[in-house]
């Protein structure tokens, strides 16, 4: 009985990551873009996330500084502090912690990126705000409809949405998300490698 339950998990991952690899593609070529213009224009990708999007969110980070398959300078990217309290004060914690990290730290031709699996967290809707008053694009990593996030978005903005409701789908999928634009990236800005 558990094996196959085991078995269900690789079996539906798999089913959408391949079902969804031809919707998603033209999307992502679009936030490699953004991304890649960005950080050869001078700018950095800040990346944000809720709860374990928020784990995905260093992940990113750290792979554009540290490198993601091959030698490279390090990207500027970092993970904006998922902690509540980390702008407030210990009798008040700031509900608007990402916010104003992205006021603080973006600077126009940056990228907010944001990982979310709903859609709806206050604290992503305020980060994607605080983008746009700062002329930051926003590339967002859904799943199911996008919800309030996609709702938020901009004509330049790009929505990766993962066409899926259960939330460990979306994850995994967003790992593989994110791997491809660490990927993207490295191509664009260093050319074509063989793939291992």
């Amino acid at each position: 009985m558990l094996e196959q339950r085991i078995q269900q998990h690789f079996i539906d991952s798999a089913d959408l990551k391949y079902q969804s690899a031809q919707g998603l593609e033209g999307p992502l070529v679009a936030a490699v873009h953004a991304m890649s213009a960005s950080i050869t224009g001078g700018g950095k990708i800040l990346a944000c996330g809720a709860g374990v999007c928020a784990v995905q969110a260093q992940m990113f980070a750290t792979l554009c500084v540290t490198g993601f398959e091959r030698d490279r300078p390090e990207l500027a990217a970092m993970a904006l502090s998922s902690e509540a309290g980390y702008l407030g004060t210990a009798s008040q914690p700031s509900v608007h912690y990402l916010a104003r990290q992205v006021r603080s730290l973006g600077q126009a031709g940056d990228v907010l990126l944001v990982l979310t699996v709903g859609g709806n967290e206050a604290s992503l809707l305020e980060a994607i705000d605080a983008a746009h008053e700062r002329d930051l694009m926003v590339v967002a990593l859904t799943g199911h409809t996008g919800g309030a996030v996609a709702a938020r978005m901009r004509e330049l903005d790009v929505l990766v949405c993962v066409p899926h409701e259960r939330a460990a789908r979306v994850r995994e999928a967003q790992t593989l998300l994110v791997h491809c634009l660490c990927d993207g990236i490295d191509v664009q800005l260093l050319g074509e490698q063989e793939m291992l």
